[in-house]
């Protein structure tokens, strides 16, 4: 496709927060009348390579201008990851920051949090060998008098807890590491799930990180969605979002 439609495609989109598959093809239309079905799949696979669009729901798509999220991992976060990836293969596990939410948070905090989320059956292993091997401060799944009394205390304190099958989680490089880390969509809805770990970003800050995630980046809200309702807080997530911030969801074709 000439550079000139994509441009003229990026034109015509680009302040949307959505369209769909339909509006995406009557566009090509009035360049080639006689488009068939297969050549505009093959349309779309192309734009979504060169990265001029992105999938946000079934059928539905958004112009990429947004900077793809990449957090900073701290080198405290990369020794966790090293001790993991050198014990234990093949497991599906992933980590985060609380520091990753200072860039959209109205209050900045210096506290640290690390969480560390891995599969059921390897929760408590992985906690004793962490705990063996790194001087951290280590609380396997904790109640809300250990994250009251304990985990506010703690310099930096490591979470870890069960992962929930099926989380959206995406996998960065750092030098010799990957290391699975939580997508947005994941840390939006773990910031509503567990309100007790996160009591600090409840509240106006949380519809604040919110805002600002959605503002910034390019969210898969199948995804999001998908893992709010195996996390058994689709309906509350859809309802806080559509009555703190209509705005930004208004052409997405969701039930809200």
């Amino acid at each position: 496709m000439p550079k000139v439609i994509e441009n003229r495609l990026i034109e015509a989109f680009k302040g949307r927060s959505s369209f769909d598959r339909d509006e995406l093809f009557h566009f090509y239309s009035d360049y080639e009348p006689d488009l068939k079905e297969s050549t505009f799949s093959w349309r779309i696979y192309d734009l979504k390579k060169k990265d001029i669009i992105k999938t946000i729901g079934r059928g539905l798509y958004v112009i990429s201008y947004k900077p793809k999220y990449k957090p900073n991992i701290a080198e405290s976060t990369l020794k966790i990851i090293r001790k993991i990836n050198d014990r234990y293969e093949d497991i599906t596990y992933c980590v985060w920051e609380n520091q990753w939410l200072n860039e959209f948070t109205q209050h900045q905090t210096s506290n640290r949090m690390i969480v560390v989320e891995v599969e059921k059956e390897f929760t408590e292993s992985l906690y004793y060998y962490l705990n063996d091997s790194l001087r951290m401060d280590f609380f396997l799944n904790p109640d809300e008098k250990e994250i009251e009394y304990y985990i506010s205390e703690s310099e930096v304190p490591v979470v870890i807890k069960r992962l929930v099958t099926r989380a959206p989680i995406s996998k960065l490089r750092d030098k010799k590491n990957t290391v699975p880390v939580a997508t947005l969509e994941k840390i939006m809805v773990d910031l509503f799930a567990d309100e007790n770990l996160f009591h600090f970003y409840q509240g106006s800050e949380l519809v604040n990180i919110y805002e600002k995630i959605l503002e910034r980046y390019s969210i898969n809200f199948t995804k999001l969605f998908s893992y709010a309702k195996r996390r058994k807080k689709e309906q509350e997530i859809k309802q806080f979002m559509n009555n703190h911030i209509p705005n930004i969801l208004e052409d997405i074709h969701l039930m809200l």
